[in-house]
């Protein structure tokens, strides 16, 4: 049951409720960040997660505990523990490699996703392009970002092909290979949206490994593979801007100018579509 304490410390959290639990020091483990970390205590081994900063509002955290007691143990980890600022969840014993499964395998795993009931909330990428905008640094709001905005203000988002519930972080680092199949971890970004959207919010290389991704995602989910391919196509201005804007903002939060990097080759791709 969720318990309600504010500002908790990490040590206060092990002590209070994981005083058989110590820290594994040196994790083989991809997806911690902050304060996060795994504990463990004999044999069993939980990942504590500390709700993130740059996000204000409590709800996302816990929205996120609520999305990962409704999947089933073949897609997240089990939450064992809410408190406010902190969430434990179960710990996935395996491999996280630096790229993507094959694109059958990927597909089974989005489409295994996409099959569970709705969350009840939606992902809505306009208000996070606003928010990013309001929230970067003022010197790095350029006319063509500002044009985009705009054009896909007026645009609006497209209407889903097929509305499913997302995890909208999938990459790599976020795919467990443990033992009994794949799994993924680093739910904060989950919500209802439409099943092109995650697939054209994928980090892949082009669009010749898009499109490879696509096809099988379309074959294992009886779509025809052009329209999936025609609303991925839709999406990827939205996701483009979208992680260009998460990159100006988290170079805004840190001063770490690999975000400057980053969000210049987006913006980048993002001239050389029009």
């Amino acid at each position: 049951m969720p318990l309600r304490n504010n500002k908790l410390t990490r040590d206060a959290v092990l002590s209070r409720y994981f005083p058989q639990y110590h820290l594994v020091a040196s994790p083989d483990y991809s997806g911690l960040s902050g304060s996060s970390c795994i504990i463990a205590c004999g044999e069993q081994q939980r990942v504590l997660r500390q709700h993130h900063t740059a996000q204000p509002r409590e709800f996302h955290f816990l929205r996120q505990y609520h999305a990962l007691t409704r999947l089933p143990s073949t897609l997240a980890p089990k939450p064992v523990f809410y408190t406010s600022g902190w969430m434990a969840v179960e710990f996935f014993s395996g491999e996280v490699k630096s790229v993507l499964p094959p694109p059958r395998q990927l597909a089974s795993l989005l489409y295994h996703l996409h099959q569970q009931p709705r969350f009840g909330w939606r992902v809505t990428v306009l208000p996070l392009l606003e928010r990013y905008w309001q929230q970067c640094d003022p010197a790095r709001r350029t006319p063509f970002w500002l044009r985009t905005l705009h054009r896909l203000q007026k645009q609006r988002e497209p209407q889903p092909l097929r509305l499913s519930p997302l995890h909208m972080d999938v990459h790599a680092g976020n795919i467990v290979h443990t033992p009994v199949g794949l799994r993924l971890i680093d739910w904060e970004y989950a919500g209802d949206g439409d099943i092109a959207l995650e697939l054209a919010s994928v980090w892949m290389q082009d669009a010749r490994q898009r499109r490879e991704y696509s096809d099988a995602y379309a074959a294992r989910a009886r779509i025809a593979p052009e329209a999936l391919w025609q609303q991925i196509l839709r999406w990827r201005p939205w996701v483009l801007t979208l992680m260009a804007g998460w990159y100006e903002c988290r170079w805004q939060q840190t001063g770490d100018r690999q975000f400057i990097t980053l969000a210049d080759e987006i913006w980048c791709q993002l001239k050389e579509k029009r």
